[in-house]
């Protein structure tokens, strides 16, 4: 292993690292949901460096899988958090979104009406 492999597979490691203490004290829901995506990321970064300097192509369909799984997984919440800001409203602090997008999703409900 080639120093700059190594030096890239310790950033990644640190990534994942700094991810997964986000995860364990992200005080909103959004703030675990982006740290689990960057996980993800990371780890399909880590699949792609490995294939690369192992030229084994045998990896690459668990590749594509995990990046499949991230984005849906990604717009799966997106959509899941978008219909508990409409049906609640109020509650909006609880979830992290900020005051700019909240203010954002008060103009569409004003537009709609």
């Amino acid at each position: 292993m080639t120093p700059v492999v190594a030096l890239i597979f310790g950033m990644l490691g640190l990534g994942a690292v700094l991810a997964m203490i986000r995860l364990a004290l992200g005080p909103s829901l959004l703030d675990r949901v982006v740290a689990t995506d960057t996980i993800l990321v990371i780890v399909t970064a880590g699949l792609a460096v490995h294939a690369a300097v192992n030229r084994d192509p045998t990896v690459v369909p668990v590749l594509v899988v995990v990046a499949l799984l991230v984005f849906v997984g990604a717009i799966s919440v997106a959509r899941y958090v978008g219909g508990m800001l409409l049906r609640t409203g109020a509650d909006v602090e609880e979830l992290g979104v900020s005051p700019a997008a909240e203010q954002v999703q008060g103009h569409e409900g004003t537009e709609r009406s």
